[in-house]
């Protein structure tokens, strides 16, 4: 073995001789168990050889280093170095020493702060936890008709309306606010091929199970039905004593609560504000017509009934008829009524209301005064219903005083006094003259002519009168 000694030695004195490059300085690594001097285990290599003959019988072969193939040291970390040459010089009889490779050192990875996603969840699902039970609630509160109005609504279903149709009729008149939810409803109580068609009177505060009862139900099958027509010029005092007199509602009851209105009917909305000189605030808007009541009805019931014809007659075509006039509802109502009173028969109705369409259009000619006697008869009727006199109110009325239109209807008009004034005919005519007798209407352009007209028909109803006269005397003898 001494040879073997000499040679390492040698090497290790070449190194050792050699100099070494400059090394970057690392941060200081701990030294490994390898790199601490044991106690007990050899130092040398000799005391290598020594050692391991005595524990394991014989030493193991060396391999042979040279400078040439040494690792260059110039970008090894003193730190990382198998032993520290300061730390522990290196006996120069020592044995060489394997160098191990530098240790990666594992990046660590960062543990994510969850908390933030954890609060956006917990938050959203509370969030939609509260959209959902106010769903459900806003549901069972429109089911049940809670917190919504108690005004009985009339609702009329067409012949073959689906369930479809009519559950989105409810939600317009403002009864209902789903109408998905109102099938559905409606689809678990099989109740979709039952629905009456007909009138049906509804309050938005039943219950979708109280709503269906009376929508496949005949309110009116168990009742006493009454028949009324109303005539052409009704007026509202003449309509609501028949009513009463046929045991149907109070009289006073209906004109309160037919002037009230308030039914959400789409005409309502073309009606402008009451004025003081209005004396009943809604004549003119009872239809005339048949109807079907029933005794001991509730005015409400009676007057929504009439308002819904009214407001089906008033159709698109004549809303643009009134816009191209430039007038408004109450306008044309009250204009209409004088024309319906005037004409002695529907065949004059529109030159008629030509008359007062070229007084209104030349209000300086005739100092803005329509002159209709119809108008004056209407304020002698309201003074006797009034208690307390208003002067001004009758003197509105009158358009032998007042001038212009009056300030409201005077009567109930028909559908063609209607159409009569919606049609504007042009005419030259300022004047008419009617024969009470036979409805026989003489027009004039002039006065001169009204004047003449008017004496032919006088005579003409004076020979009628004495032809009756005669004709009784006749019969009597």
């Amino acid at each position: 073995m001494p040879k073997n000694d000499d040679l390492i030695n040698d090497i290790l004195r070449e190194l050792d001789s050699a100099p070494q490059p400059e090394q970057e300085e690392m941060p200081e690594a701990a030294p490994s168990a390898n790199d601490l001097p044991q106690e007990d285990e050899p130092q040398g290599y000799d005391d290598y050889t020594a050692y391991e003959a005595e524990n394991y019988g014989s030493a193991p072969e060396q391999e042979q280093y040279s400078y040439d193939e040494q690792q260059p040291q110039e970008n090894i970390p003193e730190d990382d170095m198998y032993y520290q040459q300061e730390m522990y010089p290196q006996d120069e009889y020592a044995a060489p020493q394997r160098m191990a490779p530098p240790r990666k050192k594992k990046k660590r990875k960062k543990k994510r702060n969850r908390l933030p996603g954890v609060l956006i969840l917990t938050t959203l699902i509370f969030a939609v936890s509260i959209i959902l039970s106010m769903v459900i609630i806003g549901f069972g509160k429109d089911m049940l008709g809670i917190g919504k109005s108690d005004a009985t609504k009339l609702v009329v279903i067409k012949e073959g309306a689906t369930t479809e149709e009519i559950a989105q009729q409810l939600k317009d008149e403002g009864i209902i606010k789903s109408p998905k939810f109102f099938m559905l409803f409606s689809k678990m109580r099989k109740s979709d091929a039952l629905y009456i068609p007909g009138e049906h009177f509804i309050r938005p505060n039943m219950a979708y199970e109280t709503i269906i009862q009376n929508l496949t139900t005949n309110e009116e099958e168990n009742k006493e039905t009454v028949e009324i027509t109303f005539p052409e010029g009704i007026t509202l005092m003449e309509a609501a004593q028949l009513l009463q007199d046929q045991g149907i509602c109070n009289a006073n009851d209906f004109i309160f609560t037919f002037n009230a209105g308030g039914f959400n009917f789409p005409f309502e909305e073309q009606i402008p504000e009451a004025s003081n000189l209005k004396f009943y605030r809604m004549e003119g808007y009872l239809f005339p017509d048949t109807y079907f009541f029933y005794k001991e009805m509730e005015p409400e019931k009676v007057c929504q009934k009439i308002y819904s014809n009214f407001d089906q007659k008033m159709t698109p075509e004549r809303y643009e008829k009134m816009k191209k006039l430039d007038i408004d509802l109450d306008q044309l109502i009250t204009l209409a009524s004088i024309v319906q009173q005037e004409a002695a028969t529907k065949d004059t109705m529109t030159l008629v209301a030509s008359v007062f369409w070229n007084r209104l259009r030349n209000p300086e000619e005739f100092a803005n005064k329509l002159q209709s006697d119809p108008t004056k008869n209407y304020s002698q009727k309201i003074k006797k219903s009034m208690q307390v006199l208003d002067q001004a109110v009758l003197d509105a009325y009158n358009t032998y005083v007042g001038t212009g239109l009056p300030p409201g209807a005077i009567c109930n008009p028909g559908i063609e006094a209607i159409d009569a004034v919606l049609e504007d005919h042009k005419s030259d005519y300022y004047y008419f003259y009617a024969n009470v007798y036979t409805g026989q209407t003489r027009f004039a352009k002039t006065y001169e002519e009204h004047l003449q007209n008017e004496e032919i028909i006088h005579q003409e109803e004076a020979d009628y009168e004495a032809q009756q006269q005669e004709a009784e005397n006749n019969a009597a003898q």
